[in-house]
């Protein structure tokens, strides 16, 4: 019995043609291009949304950081402050508060040191 193959071919480059969809030249229309193309930019997607979360993490040091320096406190001393009176708030909510209301956050900062 002969069995032919066209359909599942076409169907797996018509998948992978999809993925690629968008990319600039031959990394869109043709197969072997396109297949490379779409196995790095998973890989670039996975590895970001990795990053993503640190550089959240790193901007909402930053913001507390600056919100600090008007009050002559260092970051890190606050931070430990803040867990030595077991207050418990996490970095973006604290970075949050400090941007949007600083009168609470000066309160804070006050409660701490």
């Amino acid at each position: 019995m002969r069995v032919k193959r066209g359909v599942t071919s076409r169907r797996r480059h018509t998948k992978i043609l999809k993925a690629a969809k968008g990319f600039r030249g031959g990394r869109s229309k043709l197969i072997k291009e396109a297949r490379t193309a779409t196995i790095h930019a998973g890989a670039d997607a996975y590895r970001g949304r990795r990053q993503k979360k640190r550089d959240n993490r790193s901007l909402w040091i930053v913001r507390i950081n600056a919100a600090l320096s008007q009050h002559n406190v260092s970051y890190n001393v606050f931070i430990n402050s803040l867990k030595k009176k077991n207050i418990e708030l996490d970095r973006k909510v604290l970075s949050q508060i400090a941007a949007e209301d600083p009168k609470a956050f000066e309160e804070l900062v006050k409660k701490v040191a």
